[in-house]
């Protein structure tokens, strides 16, 4: 073969591959928590219609997975990249070094935690009510106390959100203490506004479970909801890793911890490459 003909063939597979891996760049991406339950648990779950309804107007991610078990590890992964050797829900912790938060600040880029039931912004108690740290990463770092906020600070005028904003209902909202359908009401109420809005402004929601069920393989239910999603289902396999390090390329981060032996997630994306491999849902 003609060595010229060959850099030639090498130089457009550099180039398509490089394609592949472009992803879009939401303005505004939510990320919504919730508690202990299954893949099985939620969907086709005729108590859950809310959520069942969401995922048929996003990508339902239908390999997705939680790290381990309890809860606080997962939300430390996703947060930081890491468990960071937690294997528990002690609280307090006081920790140090990169996570979400921060990577985005140092970025010029803006992030805030909106906690349910939490009583004020920088709250660094345990538990207020139905409000646990456990479940609120962001409280385990001091620097980041001013942008741990209570939900009731979550914006309205959506186009005030931060570029990354992590949403935790209370234990009575998030599945955890409540029923599956007062979790799935209580994202109809509250979350519903901002998915409307996300599909036609450039915009990201993610809502997925911290955990399963302790019953199999620790699957659980992941759903994207955007302007850039193109719906239907996927079954390529993610996880809380998979997840930071889909939001850390989408801005322009460096790929923290354990995130950067993910593959990125695509497949799921309007108008870019490697689109065609996704599965609509009949």
């Amino acid at each position: 073969m003609d060595r010229s003909f060959l850099f030639f063939v090498l130089f457009i597979a550099q180039m398509a591959s490089a394609a592949a891996q472009v992803l879009p760049r939401p303005d505004h991406i939510v990320i919504v928590v919730e508690e202990n339950k299954s893949f099985t648990q939620i969907i086709g779950n005729k108590d859950a219609p809310y959520i069942n309804a969401l995922a048929r107007r996003g990508v339902l991610f239908t390999n997705s997975f939680g790290i381990t078990h309890p809860s606080q590890p997962n939300y430390l992964a996703l947060f930081s990249g890491t468990t960071r050797g937690i294997s528990s829900n002690a609280c307090p912790l006081d920790l140090t070094g990169e996570n979400l938060g921060s990577a985005l600040i140092a970025r010029g880029l803006s992030f805030a935690s909106y906690s349910e039931s939490m009583p004020q912004a920088g709250f660094d108690g345990c538990r207020y009510g139905a409000y646990m740290r456990k479940h609120n990463p962001a409280a385990n770092w001091k620097e980041l106390a001013a942008i741990n906020q209570p939900f009731t600070a979550f914006p309205q005028d959506f186009e005030k959100l931060p570029t990354v904003s992590l949403v935790m209902p209370d234990q009575n909202n998030d599945m955890h203490d409540g029923s599956i359908a007062q979790g799935d009401v209580w994202l109809a109420q509250h979350i519903e506004q901002y998915a409307q809005w996300a599909l036609t402004h450039n915009s990201l929601l993610i809502v997925t479970w911290d955990e399963g069920d302790y019953i199999g393989k620790n699957r659980i239910a992941t759903i994207f909801v955007g302007a850039m999603v193109q719906p239907g289902e996927s079954a390529q396999r993610i996880n809380h890793y998979t997840l930071l390090r889909l939001i850390s390329e989408m801005v322009g981060l460096p790929l923290l911890g354990e995130s950067a032996n993910e593959a990125t997630i695509t497949g799921v994306w309007k108008n870019r490459p490697a689109d065609s491999k996704i599965q609509k849902i009949k």
